[in-house]
């Protein structure tokens, strides 16, 4: 069911209004259904103790606005998106979702409020906020992606400058920002092990699938700038033998720049529940990542999820997968193979395809175990904590508040 916010005028019945709850303000450049991962698996645990609401960029339609749509979705979230008339001027949107923010909240004056910012975008219509808490979640060098707006780089300062705490989504992004801030905490990405797991048991192979032949050499996540399409059309090429089952949808590149070799198969984006049958169809994983701006920070969470799901991986030479999953200082094999080149790269996918994995696999688990998104999350729920007045703490929780005393 789905509320609407006309104007700045919030309905009472808006938000849950659940006693002691903190509300849980995140502002996304994402929307919650595009694709499973970070900020959908952090916020889904914190609405276990929180009222989170997921406030998505505008939609624009003809004739319509503004206005706030709401809904709740079986996670426990309430995502938000503000749908504006089309036509506007750019500082007409951004007093437009200052309204429709300030409607929603006209109301929750009684109860701790969090800002969670994963862009610093959204400081142009929440700035004027004043939280309990603010955090900034940088999963990302939004910066340097593909269509960045030039005003990213002079937000950010500006939200460095007010955050309480900064997480990083991986070590390169917190060698990046640890010296720009005080309290700057590395939570790489992690996993839902026994989500991908289930692709261990032998899944029956999804029907747009099932035809294709084997060995089957997968990828899943977003296909954007991030992707070498030079080093996948390469691979295929080289090896007519294998089909490539590509998954995930098409963002900010023309679906026309994509290889169109016949071993070569791109199967759109799947829901997060379905990836485990894909994965346990697949003989192996590869990440086909580009090295440039767009990659230079990115700490993949399909790294430890390929693993989960008893895969073995290649990836192109992406910083964070090498530390955190290559070959070891001492010279031994790593939980992922790397290769830089197209022919190092088919070398490396065919020695792991002919790879005994029993040994392997025991030490993927005992990696994994770990790791988890719920003690990520526990970990940043407790500096939350800590970084909250004693008297606002236990809103958060007797587990949290706890680590005050």
């Amino acid at each position: 069911m789905t509320d609407a916010l006309p104007g700045s005028v919030a309905h009472a019945s808006a938000l849950s209004h659940a006693p002691r709850q903190p509300l849980l303000l995140c502002l996304s450049h994402l929307r919650w259904n595009f694709v499973f991962q970070r900020p959908q698996h952090l916020l889904t645990r914190a609405a276990r103790d929180h009222e989170v609401v997921f406030l998505e960029e505008p939609v624009f339609r003809p004739g319509t606005g503004p206005l706030l749509e709401l809904r709740r979705v079986p996670e426990g979230v309430t995502v938000a998106v503000p749908v504006l008339p089309e036509g506007l001027p750019e500082q007409a949107v951004i007093a437009a979702q200052r309204r429709l923010l300030d409607g929603l909240l006209a109301t929750e004056g009684g109860r701790p409020l969090i800002a969670w910012f994963y862009t610093p975008m959204a400081l142009d219509f929440a700035g004027h906020l004043a939280p309990d808490l603010t955090v900034y979640d940088c999963m990302d060098e939004l910066s340097a992606f593909r269509g960045a707006p030039p005003r990213m780089l002079e937000l950010e300062r500006a939200l460095l400058s007010r955050a309480d705490l900064v997480f990083t989504g991986g070590r390169s992004l917190y060698e990046a920002k640890r010296g720009r801030h005080p309290r700057v905490h590395c939570f790489p990405s992690s996993i839902d092990a026994a989500h991908f797991a289930a692709a261990r048991t032998g899944l029956p192979d999804p029907q747009d699938q099932a035809a294709l032949p084997r060995p089957r050499i997968g990828f899943f996540g977003v296909v954007d700038e991030r992707m070498d399409l030079g080093l996948v059309a390469a691979l295929a090429a080289a090896r007519p033998d294998w089909c490539f089952s590509m998954i995930g949808p098409v963002v900010k590149i023309h679906p026309d720049t994509l290889p169109r070799l016949p071993n070569i198969h791109w199967l759109g984006g799947k829901d997060y529940a379905a990836l485990p049958a894909y994965l346990a169809n697949w003989d192996a994983g590869f990440m086909p990542f580009a090295r440039n701006e767009s990659t230079r920070f990115i700490s993949p969470t399909k790294t430890p999820e390929f693993l989960a799901a008893g895969l073995p991986v290649v990836s192109t030479p992406i910083l964070d997968v090498v530390r955190d999953w290559g070959p070891r200082e001492d010279g031994g094999p790593g939980l992922v193979e790397i290769a830089d080149d197209p022919p190092r790269f088919a070398a490396a996918l065919q020695a792991v395809l002919a790879r005994p994995r029993g040994q392997w696999l025991r030490q993927v688990d005992r990696k994994l175990a770990r790791i988890s998104w719920d003690r990520t999350w526990a970990e940043m729920k407790g500096l939350m904590a800590a970084r909250l007045t004693p008297a606002r703490a236990p809103a958060l929780g007797e587990a949290a508040a706890a680590r005050i005393a």
